[in-house]
């Protein structure tokens, strides 16, 4: 959010429950212009910022209000959801109100400091005082020649103020503007713009980052449209579908708010991000003339970014429908599987009965009351007496055999 800094988001938090239209609250109209909606918001911001309000718990409330309203308003396509259909066309889960953890007072600065030092990133906001003072152009600006460096100390939650003059030479070369600290102190390098009222509002900030040895943060400002890499793009549909995190990775690429200057004077600031100590700085302005064959560079590599991105929009669309295609033939494949092993089990049960039926018959047959079984085609009749009336079946001359004509 331009003016305020980052910030961090609160899990859980969501839009108020009772919401006000944002251009009320903003206190501008629906035909206001970009510049108009942002000073507002820059001017209730820090009037109802927790660091001027810690006796009004009100305040709190009033400038997450701001801040969610600025959040709609700053947006084109949510700006436009509104005014068309009002909140209910807007996406409630991307509506996550960005909340102030590090200027909420002495127990809340501790807080998350004590996270930070954990392990837990928390990015903090610029602090109030120094946003109001360079608003009212009320801040000292020491001078900072092109090709030359200065170095310094900067206290905690304080900022350092430095006025680069550039000229139509140097404006169409470009320039570069960028902070070290070999010690690794925490810093923000803050860009400002002239306000209209002769104070300088917040337009640009780049946290530091280590690099090796050393922390580090870097602007350039070149005679071409430059972009910067916004890695919270869509990260809550990043959040949802990991296979997003593929294909809008890409997204982040932004076209940055200012990528060139004009002939003239411009601020910098070197903000002092530690919680507990000083950040100890080099900061140094440079013409990008000695860095022409990188700028090309850097204006080939980011169209052919752009044209990925393109093709990745393209292919996501394909993606999804041979995905859904797959998962459609999977399941069928998981029906026709199942489908399959019941027919197999039904007919080896079948066979089974058949089996258990025939070795029983065979057996009973075969055992039963100890008797040997007959075979087809043989005489079961019962012997006849002999002619003496005995049975005792000696004489057996008389029996007719089937296999011998007599």
């Amino acid at each position: 959010m331009e003016g305020m800094g980052t910030s961090s988001k609160m899990e859980g938090s969501s839009a108020p429950a009772s919401r006000r239209d944002p251009y009320d609250v903003l206190c501008v109209s629906r035909d206001s212009t970009d510049q108009e909606i942002k000073t507002a918001y820059r001017k209730l911001a820090l009037k109802y910022h927790p660091d001027k309000n810690a006796a009004n718990p009100e305040a709190s409330e009033l400038f997450k209000e701001v801040a969610y309203s600025y959040s709609i308003l700053s947006d084109p396509e949510k700006k436009r959801q509104y005014d068309s259909s009002g909140f209910e066309a807007l996406d409630a889960d991307g509506m996550d109100m960005e909340i102030d953890l590090s200027n909420l007072g002495t127990v809340n600065t501790m807080f998350a400091a004590l996270f930070s030092k954990l392990g837990v990133p928390i990015k903090t906001t610029i602090s109030a005082n120094v946003l109001e003072e360079a608003l009212n152009g009320t801040v000292t600006v020491r001078p900072l020649p092109i090709g030359t460096a200065v170095s310094g100390k900067v206290d905690k939650q304080c900022a350092h103020f430095f006025g680069v003059t550039i000229n139509e030479q140097q404006v169409e070369a470009g320039i570069v503007v960028r902070v070290t600290s070999t010690s690794q102190s925490k810093f923000k390098l803050l860009y400002f713009e002239q306000d209209a009222s002769a104070g300088y509002g917040l337009a640009l900030q780049e946290d530091s980052e280590k690099n090796g040895k050393v922390t580090s943060a870097g602007m350039y400002f070149l005679h071409f449209q430059v972009y910067r890499m916004d890695s919270t793009v869509n990260a809550l549909a990043m959040a949802k579908d990991p296979e997003a995190a593929f294909f809008k990775r890409l997204e982040g690429l932004q076209p940055c708010e200012v990528s060139e200057l004009k002939a003239g004077t411009h601020i910098f600031a070197v903000y002092g991000d530690n919680f507990f100590k000083t950040a100890t700085y080099t900061i140094e302005a440079l013409c990008a003339k000695s860095y022409e064959d990188t700028t090309e560079k850097l204006k080939e590599i980011e169209a052919q970014i752009l044209r990925k991105r393109t093709e990745l929009r393209q292919f996501e669309t394909e993606y999804r429908k041979a995905l859904a295609r797959f998962q459609e033939v999977t399941n069928r494949y998981n029906q026709e599987k199942q489908s399959v092993d019941e027919l197999l089990k039904q007919r080896d049960n079948i066979h089974l009965s058949f089996s258990v039926a025939n070795s029983s018959l065979s057996s009973s047959i075969s055992f039963s009351n100890g008797s040997s079984s007959k075979f087809v085609g043989e005489d079961s009749k019962p012997e006849s007496p002999g002619e003496d009336g005995s049975s005792d079946g000696k004489d057996k001359s008389s029996k007719k055999k089937w296999f011998k004509r007599i």
